[in-house]
């Protein structure tokens, strides 16, 4: 099993918007091979920054959804309208 920890700092006034739009994402993410399942998390010291964490059956499966066409959506739509900076990945494997 792996854990990815999905970071992502949002525009002021864009919270709303952006957790309507990934909890689309994250039901998208339920028809995805090898997901298990996600959640989205708020830093409560820090407004309008997020935390997804999302558990796959293996790495290869996550890296295989990261090169979808699905993933590249949600990636320029955020970049477009909703990010203050670059999403950070963090991954955590269970030995």
């Amino acid at each position: 099993m792996t854990t990815i920890g999905m970071h992502y700092d949002v525009i002021p006034g864009k919270e709303e918007e952006f957790e309507k739009g990934f909890l689309g994402v994250i039901e998208h993410l339920k028809t995805v091979a090898g997901h298990t399942e996600s959640h989205m998390y708020e830093d409560v010291a820090s407004q309008g920054s997020y935390v997804i964490l999302s558990q796959w059956e293996t790495k290869e499966d996550f890296d295989a959804f990261m090169k979808s066409e699905a993933f590249l959506k949600v990636v320029a739509w955020g970049k477009a309208e909703m990010l203050r900076g670059r999403p950070r990945h963090k991954v955590y494997t269970n030995a």
